[in-house]
């Protein structure tokens, strides 16, 4: 026999699948991502006190919307009363947004890079992710890879030349990479 005691309701598993939209949907409000999960735990926390209040076939996630929005506004009304101001400045610096210019070149010089990692053999693909995007050391590249470490290092080396080569920043002429 199995204890359903303990078991999650329908309604709490609803509640956790909506939690990443309640979560960006917080971060609309406040501006920031701590701020964010403090408003979708109150959220949930006053949700889960009293799901009877939540009408069966309406929108749960426009309910949980609401809720968290009565909260924020609450507590916006109780800092105002307090003389707390609303946002600091470093909240609306990363409020105004990306600078589209800069993201589109971003994104053309990782499709670039990722050309030239395509170009680039298994190995030195594989040693290249280990060490430069993975962030491990030459010895733990080494055990990961199953290759001696002077073999990582070489490998390293010809995967950074050809990444250079590829994108144009080392002009080499006459001579390959190998591997």
């Amino acid at each position: 026999m199995t204890d359903n005691a303990h078991a999650p309701s329908a309604f709490a598993l609803q509640l956790v699948a909506l939690l990443p939209r309640l979560r960006r949907f917080g971060a609309g409000l406040t501006g920031s991502l701590d701020a964010a999960d403090d408003l979708v735990q109150s959220a949930c926390e006053r949700a889960l006190r009293a799901p009877e209040r939540f009408t069966p076939g309406t929108r749960l996630d426009s309910w949980m919307f609401r809720i968290m929005q009565n909260i924020w506004i609450d507590q916006r009304r109780a800092a105002a009363r307090a003389g707390i101001p609303a946002t600091e400045p470093e909240t609306l610096a990363a409020l105004v947004g990306e600078d589209g210019r800069r993201v589109t070149e971003a994104n053309l010089t990782l499709e670039r890079v990722a050309s030239a990692m395509e170009a680039l053999s298994d190995d030195q693909r594989a040693v290249l992710a280990a060490v430069c995007i993975e962030g491990l050391s030459y010895a733990e590249a080494s055990e990961v890879l199953g290759v001696p470490t002077g073999t990582v290092m070489s490998r390293l080396f010809r995967a950074r030349r050809g990444l250079a080569i590829r994108l144009g920043f080392l002009d080499v002429a006459g001579g390959g990479e190998g591997d």
